[in-house]
């Protein structure tokens, strides 16, 4: 088949929703499909790098980093008609989704869409955004899914929201896989060492890692909070927290007035490449978002044979057994005593690990597009085309 994927974000940028499409793009080429895909330009002009299309685009002030496509460019849009996809897959509700609808459209291509993200969460950086309240998010939904002949979610959280926004289309659970060998493969205790030398963590001390973007639905202050609730000494424990975000700043601010130099280290951004081996230095895993649709890092920790404490939330069933592989707590105290129960524990810190490897294993790339290319297949054998008005048909032609 020809597939087109439609993301607004693509590998200059580091979440969930660049992961996913670059390992559904992966096994899909596997499997012997043609993949293309359209996305925003980082650099501001339209440039094509194999097959992959870069839109014009310019600055946003939705989000840092965020940039959206120069309206009226549809040079590319009407080179991928042409191509005739059989399917669209959109990743991303807003800039690319347009075309993604429009060429779905002209050539007929069954239209599908993955929901990465619970918008209410994001409202914040959306200028007048505080003022929209669950209601407008879900109208909004409502509007711009309509055209989606088939919506994916990852988890039976998102399934749930998006159908409480009233949304009728058609829905699958089909969670995003990871590639799990890269999280299983040992590295040296040498260059494990090096970083924790680099991290300047003390020889001995035991270390819980928060690893992911530092913005403010993440709920980071809750971890530092928690953390000095726990009471650790820096020579006992250091909380680890990797990533940046528009929090980043705040956070270290916040570090300082709880007193916690000397518990708290701030890596910064990391290479991808360097990802296993933090897991891999790290005795727990932890996170207070509940912003999350699925939680790769999640995942990713479970994969690395981390026991993991993490805020309750829907999205974690399958992959957090309380008291099996870790815990999911609801209080700050609550935090405080399951991070130090696992750390006192080596026999329990092993035995929470060998579960989290074998919890891992449902979550693997191959499964992830297998069950991907089922659903197209399944879903293509009941398509049938919408047919355009011939004026707006000869109109787009133009466009």
């Amino acid at each position: 088949m020809k597939i087109l994927i439609t993301t607004d974000l693509f590998r200059s940028t580091i979440n969930g929703v660049v992961t996913s499409v670059l390992n559904l793009e992966e096994e899909l080429t596997k499997q012997g499909h043609e993949v293309r895909i359209l996305t925003v330009s980082d650099t501001g002009k339209p440039y094509q790098e194999g097959n992959v299309y870069y839109l014009r685009s310019i600055p946003s002030r939705i989000y840092p980093g965020v940039r959206i496509p120069v309206p009226g460019d549809g040079t590319y849009r009407r080179e991928l008609t042409k191509w005739k996809p059989q399917v669209v897959h959109s990743q991303c509700e807003f800039c690319t989704f347009s075309y993604g609808k429009r060429i779905a459209e002209d050539s007929g291509a069954l239209f599908v869409h993955t929901c990465h993200t619970l918008y209410e969460q994001y409202t914040k950086y959306i200028p007048m955004g505080k003022h929209l309240g669950p209601a407008a998010v879900a109208a909004c939904m409502r509007w711009r899914l309509r055209p989606a002949d088939l919506i994916i979610t990852p988890t039976r959280k998102v399934e749930r929201t998006f159908l409480s926004y009233g949304v009728k289309n058609k829905t699958a659970i089909i969670p995003t896989g990871i590639h799990l060998e890269e999280f299983r493969r040992p590295i040296s205790k040498e260059k494990l060492a090096e970083l924790r030398e680099e991290c300047e963590i003390p020889s001995g001390a035991r270390i819980v890692l928060s690893l992911g973007r530092l913005g403010f639905e993440k709920q980071v202050d809750e971890l530092l909070r928690g953390w000095k609730e726990a009471g650790l000494s820096g020579r006992e424990a250091v909380l680890l927290i990797v990533g940046g975000g528009p929090a980043e700043s705040s956070l270290r601010q916040l570090a300082e007035e709880l007193g916690l130099k000397e518990q708290v280290c701030f890596y910064g951004m990391a290479d991808p490449s360097m990802v296993p081996a933090f897991y891999q230095l790290a005795d727990l895993f932890v996170c207070a978002s509940t912003s999350e649709t699925q939680g790769l890092t999640y995942v990713e920790a479970l994969a690395g044979g981390l026991p993991l404490v993490c805020r309750r939330d829907p999205c974690l069933a399958g992959v957090l057994e309380h008291g099996k592989n870790g815990y999911s707590y609801r209080t700050r105290e609550e935090f405080a005593d399951y991070v130090k129960r696992v750390l006192k524990s080596e026999t329990m810190q092993e035995q929470m690990g060998e579960y989290s490897r074998k919890l891992a294993r449902t979550f693997g790339t191959e499964a992830f597009g297998q069950a991907v290319n089922d659903l197209y297949q399944n879903s293509m054998r009941e398509h049938v085309p919408a047919e355009l008005p011939v004026h707006l048909f000869k109109l787009r032609k133009f466009i």
